[in-house]
């Protein structure tokens, strides 16, 4: 087999089709359905993918939440304007960032965000020209970061968002993502209750998606990407639910891929999702044999990135490319606020 390349998985995408706003109802966006074994498309509604769900299959969420973690601040002592976002916690107030422009957040420079409530100071360049920020304030971080922060849109979203809410899942629970799972958007609780009453289980795992997941890939040979690295949490009772689902002939049906990486992750040599917490820097292209994978619900990506790879692995670059065109002729929306794809 002849080496992939990025190049492979470019496609021509109308800047008009990438959506820049989420709609009202989240369910109402319009649902792509692929058939990995024939190639085979169809066209629905988001809500009718209960149809698609058999009782006995498992369904498999990202409850991770998005921190509001765009900060827009001060220098103090010269007032110039800085752009701070959160990527990672360090430890308690220490804070790996991307700060802009860099050239203004050099070690020992002093930040002011909003009312003064929230200050920080520059400690250190780390990889990838990345900061180490210690924040200092009072009262509780989060709650600060709720009234100062915004929330850290993908680059290709130039809109406002005016509502936070809509760039979380109804299901987010624990805090620490850069970005939103964003196939989880279309779910309603009125449709996730629906889906439970017809036997489908749910398990909820979570990855705090990193801000890597918008990097592009720089090599052109497939094989010399290095994913970036994105803690995961499988508790015993999401892998205990998927097994016996597993084991009782259901499908395990991800919703999104930052789901599908943290069960392949968490999987043994013999599929059984193992519960636990780590980081994981797995990269899923065409030659990845799945272990725990049957079916995946997701948003339509970016060319030439890991995303589109992923699905690709799962039902063929050829197949992925032509739906994507298909969705591209019958004008779906892509991206993060866009509609979405099942591969079953």
């Amino acid at each position: 087999m002849t080496a992939l390349k990025k190049s492979d998985f470019y496609f021509a995408l109308p800047e008009e089709l990438i959506a820049q706003d989420p709609l009202e109802d989240r369910s109402a966006s319009r649902l792509l359905v692929l058939d990995k074994e024939t190639g085979q498309t169809e066209h629905h509604v988001f809500k009718e993918i209960i149809d698609y769900l058999r009782p006995g299959d498992c369904l498999v969420l990202n409850n991770t939440k998005v921190l509001p973690a765009r900060l827009m601040g001060v220098k103090e002592d010269t007032g110039a304007a800085i752009e701070v976002l959160l990527l990672k916690r360090k430890e308690n107030d220490v804070w790996e960032t991307l700060v802009k422009p860099g050239k203004k957040a050099r070690p020992g420079a002093k930040l002011v965000f909003g009312d003064g409530s929230l200050r920080a100071e520059v400690l250190d360049v780390v990889e990838e020209g990345n900061r180490l920020i210690h924040f200092a304030y009072e009262g509780i971080f989060e709650e600060i970061l709720d009234r100062l922060g915004e929330m850290p849109l993908p680059p290709y979203i130039t809109h406002k968002l005016e509502d936070k809410n809509r760039y979380q899942t109804v299901y987010a629970k624990y805090e620490g993502s850069a970005a939103a799972p964003t196939a989880g958007l279309h779910f309603t609780e009125e449709l996730l209750r629906k889906i439970a009453d017809k036997g489908v289980e749910t398990a909820y795992v979570t990855l705090h998606v990193g801000l890597g997941t918008f990097r592009p890939v720089k090599v052109d040979n497939l094989s010399e990407h290095h994913m970036h690295s994105e803690y995961y949490e499988v508790t015993a009772e999401a892998a205990d639910q998927i097994n016996r689902a597993k084991a009782a002939g259901g499908r395990i049906i991800c919703v999104g891929t930052t789901s599908c990486r943290t069960v392949e992750s968490a999987a043994d040599c013999n599929g059984m999702v193992q519960p636990g917490c780590g980081n994981t820097e797995i990269f899923i292209y065409p030659g990845y044999q799945f272990k725990v994978l049957d079916g995946l619900i997701t948003n339509f990506h970016l060319p030439e990135s890991t995303l589109v790879m992923l699905v690709s692995a799962m039902a063929g670059r050829e197949q992925v490319l032509a739906a994507y065109q298909e969705a591209i002729e019958k004008r779906y929306r892509f991206f993060s606020f866009g509609d979405c794809m099942f591969v079953k």
